[in-house]
């Protein structure tokens, strides 16, 4: 009888330890993969593209996903489709403030959104490229002067 109760009473508890554990908890490697996403190689930009195109693979992680691409500048500047871009950093933007380590990230996010819009410009040639890269400049000086007010990013 005794080791029935024993039983019992540690099948209960290991039910109760599980309710006790939010289902929503993101996975321990939130973080790391945070982090793979939002660096400057055009293979953390091309991952990330990938699982924004499948958010529902990522939803264990609760990612803020939201964006307002290039907040109260144009998307796409003279043609210069510079949106996705954008969302990227909002993105990192976003997840990095609600994760509490925003500044120490913003100088690789801002960096990493430099990045992108050079790629970008690399499409380009001649005077094109010039207006591309020169306008690519512009939007980052902006995110590094004004990147952390609520307004932008």
């Amino acid at each position: 009888m005794r080791s029935r109760v024993a039983a019992v009473t540690a099948t209960v508890t290991a039910g109760l330890i599980a309710l006790a554990t939010p289902a929503s908890a993101a996975p321990a490697d939130k973080p790391q993969v945070l982090s793979s996403w939002t660096q400057t190689t055009a293979t953390s930009y091309n991952a990330w593209v990938t699982a924004r195109a499948n958010q529902s693979a990522w939803s264990a992680y609760g990612f803020d996903w939201s964006t307002d691409y290039c907040s109260s500048s144009p998307d796409n500047p003279l043609g210069f489709p510079f949106q996705t871009a954008c969302a990227r950093h909002d993105f990192g933007y976003r997840n990095y403030k609600a994760a509490g380590t925003f500044s120490a990230n913003k100088p690789r996010l801002d960096d990493a959104f430099y990045a992108d819009l050079k790629r970008v410009c690399a499409r380009y040639s001649g005077l094109t490229r010039t207006s591309c890269d020169s306008t690519a400049w512009t939007y980052y000086q902006a995110v590094k002067a004004f990147g952390s007010s609520p307004a932008i990013g």
